[in-house]
């Protein structure tokens, strides 16, 4: 019998991308997803997708008592910075309580086998930086400064619980910015591809707006996370935090102005202060040395996630 992986938010970028990745390699593979969670993957509309939502505990446990999965991948969050501002109680609740509740139930799954579960932990969990602080180790004292970067260490601190305490194996992956195809123009690079390809099209002035063009991000292609994610679960260490990253920073401004080239437009450039946020580092890099000592090298550049954004949102638009 093949192994079974549960994903919870497969609906999501990078839980679609997990389903792809394991399924490629023969495994059965199941997802959760809000009752009003949607995809444009058709992979992921199909029977193998279970509507449910992770605060409801005593369903999650019906579900999986019932699949007994053998990895069990927690991607379901509130998953966006910034609209942590605007929803921070939704934010605090479904992260931290449905965390809980998948913890709590893998717990119980323990009494039968052997099950792993992997933790969508965040970059945003560092929080207060300063450049000199760069590049980032997981040994660095967490001082989240939003309510989402706040919510995801509770999230680690309960991964770790749960295996200091009970032995579940819990992997703490701190997932650092993830770009791909297929995700909602929430995030600077998905905003600025939308409204380029809006603009390509000629259903938009040629006109960017723009937030804060000045800070730098260590972005990683959604498939590459990926793969240094099933890495970790195959090599890694349980209960110990670990960088999933390209240890390379690029300024918004420079991310700009490469899908700028992509997308073959000229564009006047607007500063927007609704898309300035109340806290945002200058820099967030970090040091991916324990991720690279598993075996992990990137696969794909930065122009190449970029081309492919830029080009999805083209199909979309």
């Amino acid at each position: 019998m093949n192994k079974r992986v549960l994903i919870t938010g497969i609906t999501g970028m990078v839980g679609q991308h997990f389903a792809e990745s394991f399924r490629a390699d023969g495994y059965e593979v199941w997802g959760i997803a809000r009752f009003s969670a949607s995809s444009r993957n058709e992979a992921i509309q199909d029977s193998s997708v279970i509507r449910c939502d992770i605060l409801e505990r005593d369903a999650l446990m019906r579900h999986i008592r019932r699949l007994e999965p053998d990895i069990i991948i927690h991607m379901a969050a509130q998953a966006f910075n910034g609209a942590s501002w605007d929803a921070e109680y939704t934010t605090h609740m479904t992260n931290y309580q449905g965390t809980l509740n998948v913890l709590y139930c893998a717990r119980e799954l323990m009494e039968k086998k052997d099950v792993k579960v992997l933790l969508a932990c965040s970059s945003a969990e560092y929080g207060d930086i300063t450049e000199s602080d760069c590049p980032l180790v997981e040994e660095r004292l967490l001082k989240p400064h939003t309510p989402y970067g706040v919510s995801k260490a509770g999230t680690e601190m309960l991964g770790y619980q749960y295996f200091a305490n009970y032995g579940l194996k819990v992997y703490l992956p701190r997932m650092f910015i993830h770009v791909g195809t297929g995700h909602p123009p929430a995030t600077a690079i998905q905003n600025f591809a939308r409204q380029l390809a809006l603009i390509k099209t000629g259903k938009m002035e040629p006109e960017i707006h723009v937030g804060n063009l000045e800070s730098a991000r260590d972005f990683i292609d959604v498939r590459d996370g990926v793969a240094a994610m099933r890495l970790l679960l195959d090599k890694g260490t349980p209960g110990e935090p670990i960088n999933i990253c390209t240890g390379k920073a690029y300024k918004i401004s420079d991310i700009l102005n490469m899908l700028v080239e992509i997308s073959e437009t000229k564009v006047k450039v607007v500063t927007d202060e609704g898309l300035m946020r109340a806290a945002d580092e200058p820099l967030l890099l970090g040091d991916n040395t324990r991720i690279s000592g598993l075996g992990f090298v990137p696969s794909y550049g930065i122009m190449d996630t970029l081309t492919d954004v830029f080009h999805d949102w083209m199909g979309r638009i």
